[in-house]
């Protein structure tokens, strides 16, 4: 009956509407293209890409990578965001396909109940830090607003969808569709409770965002930007 429930309120939650001074909840996906338990953890991922509360990230980490198929959008710097989540978290090791949510809540990401539950209980969380992300020719200008408190400012560039087709290891055979897609991941520095404005060339990736995250692993502040790749 509690299984029941909870997939019964990821279905309502995964589609609740935008609060209008709400930021976005940030879910991260940690992921491999070898890992045959990741495709129905990116099929959430999926639904909740057009969520306008939900910023939703998918990470590629590259451990996978030393079997018989290498990722083919893998990046180093997943592997240590979700080796510093461990830390953070507690956690004695890493695993795919794990949802970390608003860096407060690890998840098994193929779970919808429990990422539902996740995203409903980080939307009570109130922003520390008004953030903005626009294009100004071709860099990007992040605004931040006063705040109590500390975090670093980071810059994730990503891909909406990648289609690649598997020919070997756990997932061979298959054609998978894969969405929010990071492509790159900068650090832009700290971010102390001041307002201040930050500007930087695009990341790799046709869509930008940029987080406040703080040395726990809170994320405090989040905005998105469509079409903002290099």
């Amino acid at each position: 009956m509690r299984a029941l429930l909870l997939a019964l309120a990821g279905l309502t939650l995964l589609s609740a509407p935008l609060a209008a001074a709400q930021r976005p909840v940030v879910v991260e996906l940690f992921t491999s293209q070898s890992c045959s338990s990741c495709p129905p953890a990116e099929a959430v991922l999926t639904d909740l890409r057009d969520q306008p509360d939900v910023l939703a990230l998918g990470f590629h980490v590259t451990y996978w990578n030393r079997l018989s198929w290498r990722d083919t959008v893998s990046l180093p710097a997943a592997t240590d965001r979700q080796e510093a989540y461990a830390r953070t978290l507690g956690e004695t090791r890493v695993f795919t396909p794990q949802m970390v949510i608003d860096g407060r809540r690890s998840v098994l990401g193929s779970q919808r109940g429990e990422v539902a539950a996740a995203i409903a209980e980080a939307r009570r969380a109130s922003p520390v830090a008004a953030m903005t992300l626009v294009r100004k020719g071709g860099d990007l200008v992040v605004g931040l607003g006063a705040g109590a408190g500390s975090g670093r400012i980071v810059l994730v560039g990503f891909d909406r969808e990648v289609r690649t087709a598997v020919a070997r290891g756990e997932n061979a055979g298959r054609d998978l569709v894969q969405s929010n897609v990071v492509r790159s991941v900068r650090d832009l520095g700290g971010w102390t409770g001041a307002a201040r404005t930050v500007t930087q060339p695009a990341p790799a990736g046709s869509d930008a965002a940029v987080l406040l995250q703080a040395a726990d692993g809170r994320i405090l502040g989040a905005a998105r930007l469509t079409g903002a790749g290099s």
